[in-house]
């Protein structure tokens, strides 16, 4: 059975900076690596993947434990959404519902607001937002700007501003604002 993880065991083998978010090995001899390369490899989703003592490690549980001395019992959500972007100011532990609400829009998504949709057989655009894995209905709007007020409005009463700090609903409504 290995050895557990430790912030100690992590930075025999592994340096971390955390203003680049980079690991370079420093101790390689139980891998075929040089002293000096940079650790992991990018998976098809985007996170790095580092193997220490011969289990595969996510590169931001890493950073976190490198710098903070544990692994996080919650998740860990990159604030700026981008998923090989592991400096430490851009980490931070959340729950996994804080998590999944700092998420990009689907690629399917035609408003550029996530939670607002057009619906071609009312022609009208909806609003719906996501709470404890529940689809909540916010109403149907015959603009768009009025559906996404809708939407901040819930984020808002959810207290979604913790979570997710580039809301492209607040973005739209300040665009909007300051084009009045």
């Amino acid at each position: 059975m290995p050895k557990k993880l430790t912030q100690k065991r992590l930075k025999e083998v592994l340096h971390y900076d955390p203003e680049t978010g980079i690991f370079i090995w420093i101790d390689t001899k139980a891998n075929r690596l040089n002293n000096g390369d940079v650790a992991g490899y990018k998976e098809p989703d985007g996170y790095i993947q580092i193997r220490v003592y011969n289990v595969l490690q996510k590169a931001h549980r890493l950073a976190w434990l490198y710098v903070y001395g544990y692994l996080p019992e919650n998740s860990l959500d990159h604030i700026d959404r981008v998923p090989d972007h592991n400096w430490i100011d851009n980490l931070r532990e959340v729950s996994p519902q804080c998590n999944m609400r700092n998420t990009n829009n689907y690629k399917n998504n035609t408003s550029g607001v996530k939670g607002v949709s057009f619906d071609e057989r009312r022609n009208k655009w909806c609003a719906y937002i996501m709470s404890n894995y529940v689809k909540i209905a916010l109403g149907d709007y015959e603009s768009l700007d009025n559906a996404v007020c809708a939407r901040l409005a819930a984020e808002q009463c959810l207290n979604w501003s913790g979570c997710d700090n580039s809301s492209p609903a607040y973005k739209y409504v300040q665009k909007m604002l300051r084009s009045k």
